[in-house]
């Protein structure tokens, strides 16, 4: 079905069974820099799923570039346990690689015993918040023979390929950049100069693992800092990497403090393929894409349309480990989807926690949240068809009960539709593309537009009633709250009713600063029509960008707290905010509603009462659980389980994990 996708390939002189690779993704599964158990069962399961490449890491190569935090190959010590990984992915069929890392200034001191990070220049890191010890030239060969000397332990290994981190503003590119590079020795100021330090690194590397150890390197498409290399510069970096020794060249976004988001859902679906093309056309060895490429028809047209040789699957194959045996076996609308909401994965990382999937509950707990037959098949009554709802029913289906679901709406998907609905959220609605497709898979009855009572339980007599029942919008306790011109954000989102020029939304928390996005887009131009506008030069481009930001609605936040979004992921938020800003939406923090009289407005702030006058207002001040089935069971003894919201509202983990969780216990 996927000819390309999954035609084999060549590095070096390997052949790899298809075109998807598993590329190093930060896990955190261990402070102790050692791999153990957890790492062993995740990468057992990548390689399982049918992936042609899976690559370990990123792998430090001395202390002061990877810390107490990555895994570390630094010393002979560390073989053992590498073999015992790399033998795990080979084990599966796939191919074993490993990535050698060093941070350079993005080392953080505290993860370093409170030592220096070193790089090319002292230049003052935003992204770790220090200032780096400039390296000296004995340094520089040290990290260089660092890196050799990492490589051959993987090799000794058994690792089939290597591959080098040039990418994310890591070491090596700050020797690249001149922003970072300051140096007036033969490591910095001209282009030729800059380059040397990657230069002679690879150099090293490949005389440490011969001519015919394949040798990779990932690499920035482009930097994505104002100042920094461009996809101008990067295609002739990568022809000095092909010509140095390297046998594949693996390209992605831009680092980690860049201003343009790399990873969630803003950046759409293969935005960065471009980047890899114009590397594709300045070398002759195998180039791999990267970033949100989500569905197997993404894959393929990258690789169809001579983007690149190869892609990357990262948080795909955290989020659903067996996509590349579902498109060969034309399941593709059974993959669980990845919707880059990052808040298992980069939300975690950058909190010091391991990974995991708010979409699938087995990423990271792949050894004790097995799904195995039910020892006595039950009958299962899943009352509510939203996201907690359906994982439990599809989970309880796949060990062998019988369930039937029962859903008050006309679809399922609860509360999805609504989460689904702000711009850029859409992928959100995958999650019911892929629930729809597996109750199909199990022949799960599902009964909608049907209110559950006690009266049908009893009717339908199951052995096990598993409650979803959800949740519902709260009204504040706000004189005029519960007007009837006034709307909850619910509402807003799911209904998309017209509303006034001046709007107000109560609550800044991310539902209300979702909505807020979602009313101040609306009336905005879409990309079709920005890009036939841009074709044939129709509007200047300055103008382009004003009608690009500029809807039919006027929004102001009204927030009590003293911060905005606190409770959006870290990783994501400040994304949010910038774009609430480009769409002029004002959000007032510190300020709190104390009436709403009509189309007017009474707001205390700083000490000061103040009124303005809104053609809508919109609340966004939480939820509450739904809670009176499962009450009512409780009072007849009724064998059950409460999942999802109607414990307490929660996040779209809680929802997913408890019901899959639920359906374990049974």
């Amino acid at each position: 079905m996927y000819r390309y996708l999954f035609s084999p390939i060549t590095i070096n002189r390997l052949e790899i069974k298809n075109r998807i690779a598993y590329p190093s993704l930060g896990l955190l599964f261990s402070y102790d820099s050692k791999l153990n158990d957890r790492y062993y069962h995740f990468f057992r399961e990548r390689a399982r799923g049918g992936v042609g490449i899976v690559t370990v890491g990123p792998v430090g190569v001395d202390f002061l570039g990877s810390g107490i935090l990555a895994l570390s190959i630094a010393g002979d010590e560390a073989i053992p346990d590498f073999t015992k990984v790399a033998a795990i992915i080979k084990e599966e069929g796939a191919r074993a690689w490993i990535q050698l890392f060093h941070a350079g200034a993005y080392s953080h001191p505290f993860l370093i015993d409170g030592k220096d990070p070193i790089a090319p220049s002292a230049v003052y890191s935003k992204y770790s918040k220090a200032i780096p010890r400039e390296m000296t030239i004995e340094e520089i060969h040290q990290v260089q023979e660092a890196f050799a000397a990492a490589a051959r332990r993987a090799v000794a290994a058994g690792f089939d390929g290597v591959e080098i981190i040039g990418s994310a503003g890591y070491l090596i590119t700050q020797f690249l950049s001149p922003l970072k590079n300051r140096r007036t020795d033969p490591y910095g100021g001209s282009f030729e100069n800059r380059l040397r330090f990657p230069m002679e690194l690879i150099t090293r590397v490949r005389d440490a693992i011969g001519p015919d150890v394949p040798l990779t390197i990932r690499m920035a498409g482009n930097d994505f800092v104002p100042g920094s290399n461009t996809n101008t510069e990067t295609p002739k970096i990568a022809a000095a990497y092909q010509a140095a020794g390297v046998d594949a060249i693996n390209v992605t976004g831009g680092w980690h403090e860049s201003r343009v988001p790399q990873l969630p859902m803003e950046l759409p679906r293969t935005a960065y393929a471009f980047l890899a093309l114009k590397i594709k056309n300045a070398v002759s060895v195998p180039v791999m894409a990267s970033n949100r490429i989500a569905s197997p028809g993404d894959a393929e047209r990258i690789l169809r349309d001579g983007y690149a040789d190869m892609v990357n699957l990262g948080r795909v194959l955290i989020a659903d480990p067996r996509w590349p045996a579902k498109a060969f076996e034309g399941r593709a609308n059974e993959i669980r989807p990845c919707v880059a909401c990052s808040q298992g994965c980069t939300d975690e990382i950058f909190s010091g926690r391991p990974v995991y999937c708010v979409g699938n509950p087995r990423a990271g707990f792949e050894a004790e949240r097995e799904i195995l037959p039910a020892d006595s098949p039950k009958t299962i009554m899943v009352v509510g068809a939203g996201a907690a709802g359906l994982e439990a029913a599809v989970t309880a289906a796949e060990r062998g009960h019988r369930v039937e679901i029962f859903e008050r709406d006309s679809d399922m998907g609860g509360q999805l539709w609504i989460a689904g609905a702000p711009p850029h959220k859409h992928e959100l609605l995958e999650f019911i593309r892929y629930y729809r497709a597996m109750v199909n898979r199990y022949r799960i009855p599902m009964h909608l537009n049907t209110v559950v009572d006690m009266k049908l339980i009893r009717k339908n007599a199951p052995d096990h009633v598993i409650v979803a029942e959800g949740a519902r919008a709260l009204i504040p306790p706000i004189p005029g709250a519960e007007g009837p011109e006034v709307l909850n954000a619910w509402q807003v989102l799911k209904d998309n009713p017209m509303l006034g020029k001046q709007v107000a939304v109560i609550g800044g928390g991310a539902v209300g600063l979702e909505t807020a996005l979602f009313v101040a887009a609306k009336g905005t131009l879409t990309p079709e029509v920005l890009h036939f506008l841009m074709a044939f030069d129709a509007i200047p481009p300055e103008r382009l960008k004003e009608l690009m930001f500029a809807g039919t609605s006027s929004v102001t936040v009204f927030e009590m707290l003293d911060k905005a979004g606190r409770d959006v992921g870290k990783s994501t938020r400040w994304i949010l905010m910038d774009r609430l800003k480009r769409y002029g939406v004002e959000v007032k923090t510190g300020a709190a509603v104390l009436s709403i009289d009509g189309s007017e407005l009474i707001w205390e702030q700083d000490g000061r009462t103040q009124s303005g006058r809104f053609d809508s207002v919109v609340l966004a001040s939480g939820s509450r659980s739904e809670d009176h089935l499962a009450k009512a069971l409780a009072d007849a003894g009724i064998s059950h389980t409460v999942v999802g919201d109607g414990i307490r509202p929660g996040k779209l983990s809680d929802a997913i994990h408890g019901g899959f969780l639920a359906a374990l216990e049974l």
